[in-house]
Formats: C-alpha cells, structure tokens, sequence
C-alpha cells in the first residue's frame, strides 16, 4: 500500500523515484512517491537494509536518484550547487569521527562552512549563528571540551549543533538514538521535538526502536523498498502490517496507565490492552461486550479518552467519524463499533440514525 500525505508546502519530495547502486543491480528503492510539509516531524520505520538511509541519502543530496525526482520546496535537487544544497538541508549521520582534538565549538563553526563562502572566513552572523546552534543544542557548557572526550549522547548533540549551524529548514538524521542508552535517547528525542516546535524545522528521521516514533513522531511512514504505509502511529503501527514487513509476530496496544501506541513481542496480554480486543483480557472468537459508553469525537479530540475507556477495559462505540480522521482510525481499533462517514463528508441520516441509536444503547455518552 502506498500512502502519499499531501502538504500545502513541501519541504522535501520524491515523485516516482528508483535507485540502485550499482547500474546492473536490482533497484533498492523503487517507484518512491513521498511529500513532507515544512514543519512536519516524520519517522522512517523499517527492517535492515529496507532502504531508509539511502532515501535520506537522496533527499540530502548525496545520491542521485535513477528514475524520477528529488525536490526541495520545489526545486530539483541536481540542479542546486553544493553549498546551496547545504544551505536547505542539513544531515545528522549514524557514525561520525574525528581524527583530531577539535573542540565541540570548532566542529559546530565546520557546520556553517556552506555560509562563509570561497574563502571560509567566519564573519559576525556566522559567529551568531554558531553560538545559537549551541544553546539551542543545550552544548553552551561543553563548548571548550574535546569532541572525542565526550560520551555518546553528547556527540550526537554536537551533530545536531553543526546541522543547526548549517541555518537549514530540512534536518535528516539516520539513526539517532542507536548506540545510546534511554537517557540519551529521551535527551535527544525530546531535542528534536523542541527544535521541531519552537524553530518550526522539518525533521525527518530513520528509526528502528517502534516506541520511541510513536511517541514522539506524529507521522510513521513505514518503508520496504518503497512506501508501505503513511500516517499517524494508529493507522501505520498495525499489527499484521509489521509482521509482514519485519517477518516477526508483534502484539500492538496500549500499556496501562500511558497514553501511546506500543509494539511488543507475543504474549504480554496481561499488561496490554492489545488493539483490536477492544477489551483486556478478551479472547479470539468471544462475542464483543454490550458497549457501556458512546464516544463523540473527531480531529483528535477523542485520542485520550478512548485510550483511558481502553485502558480500563470499558467497552464502548464512538461515532460517526469521517473515514481518514486520527480518531476514526483509533477508533477502529479500540472501540466496540465505529460508526463511518465517507471523508470530509457531512453527518448521512443513515450514520445520524445509528449514531443516536448506539447514544440510547450506552449508560453514558462522551462528548469531546
């Protein structure tokens, strides 16, 4: 299935894209048809070797797709020279080394080379630039200290830095948080997502750990070899979706007592409300609940609710929702019944009929 989430203005776009490295082997990436908005924050999921970094590798500039486009808020990518290339978009990569003992400030002052011009001189907005780059990276202390003294987490934030002093509106990172413990995983996850709201960046990021982009990615495009599913982690962390892509059972629902999505192997139904039991503890093959609460939602507004009633293992119905809403999809998962309307359709007095009728079958309606 391919999805492709329309944005009144993209920031990166690939149009029917094919890519091989080598002229005479099988493409690695084919027909890839992908728009990201400014502003938006985007997770790729997918297996090893499912092609993410080489689509971040295009989107950076570095390759050169064989069959289609590449564009950068509408300009294509292989006509833009280096240093213009540099100024759109700024890449994080997974390993990064240092042969000599830069200081964390010279390496972030590297970052705005693609600003100084022929002759890299660093003039006074360079100077700022690079000292916001390292406040806004949360690196002002470590300013004077060696790169390579320093531990995982806190190079990852001197890339970020250097990226940041680039000036780009585009960041692509490939693989953050591998190789950091939790801490360092939640320091830099929640960087991006800072940086994401109060600088408006675009953020495109190559993830393995499903967890995390549920919870801080609000868009999942999943990826093997091409687009396989695109949206939020409702509609794209579907169970027999994931299995086929990563060829291992995985169990999808809510943990007790949080609020997002989570993947984990088989057999963790005791601490699981897995999505599509509509209830803990329900069994394959048992008839559903009698629904003890209707839901009125929509555009997000019932996300948490039905999440709670879920939690609680209260069943319930919600509905009507506009087929494509964030509260539709969730709620084709969690509740009882889900009443649909066609997308961006008004109310039918077909879905009005069912929809008062499931209100005077359950003890409580819920209004969001």
């Amino acid at each position: 299935m391919s999805s492709v989430v329309q944005s009144p203005a993209s920031a990166v776009s690939f149009t029917s894209v094919d890519f091989a490295y080598d002229p005479d082997a099988p493409l690695l990436l084919e027909d890839v048809t992908l728009r990201v908005g400014r502003g938006e924050m985007v997770a790729l999921l997918g297996p090893n070797g499912a092609g993410k970094s080489t689509l971040l590798k295009l989107a950076g500039g570095v390759l050169r797709p064989r069959h289609g486009q590449v564009l950068f808020a509408g300009d294509d990518v292989r006509a833009l020279p280096r240093a213009e290339a540099a100024r759109r978009v700024a890449v994080v990569p997974q390993d990064f080394s240092v042969q000599f003992a830069y200081t964390v400030r010279q390496l972030v002052e590297i970052g705005r080379m693609p600003h100084m011009g022929r002759w890299g001189i660093a003039r006074a907005g360079d100077h700022t630039a690079v000292a916001a780059a390292l406040v806004a990276a949360r690196l002002e202390p470590l300013a004077d200290r060696i790169f390579n003294e320093l531990s995982g987490g806190e190079r990852q934030r001197v890339l970020v830095a250097m990226a940041l002093a680039q000036g780009s509106p585009i960041l692509l990172l490939d693989e953050p948080t591998a190789h950091l413990d939790i801490r360092h995983q939640i320091e830099m996850l929640d960087l991006l997502r800072d940086l994401n709201a109060s600088q408006g960046l675009t953020v495109i990021a190559a993830l393995h750990d499903l967890n995390l982009a549920a919870r801080y990615f609000p868009r999942l495009v999943l990826f093997q070899r091409g687009v396989v599913a695109d949206g939020p982690p409702t509609a794209v962390l579907d169970p027999a979706l994931l299995g086929r892509v990563y060829q291992t059972p995985v169990q999808v629902g809510i943990l007790r007592g949080e609020e997002h999505l989570s993947v984990l192997p088989p057999g963790r139904a005791t601490v699981l409300v897995a999505e599509g039991t509509h209830a803990a503890g329900a069994n394959a093959g048992d008839a559903p609940p009698r629904p003890r609460v209707h839901v009125l939602a929509g555009g997000g507004a019932g996300e948490i609710p039905m999440r709670v009633l879920a939690d609680g293992a209260i069943p319930f119905t919600a509905g009507p929702l506009n087929t494509g809403d964030s509260d539709h999809a969730l709620a084709l998962r969690l509740a009882v019944r889900c009443l649909a309307e066609p997308p961006a359709a008004p109310v039918s007095p077909e879905g009005l009929a069912a929809a008062r009728a499931a209100m005077a079958d359950a003890g409580l309606v819920l209004v969001c």
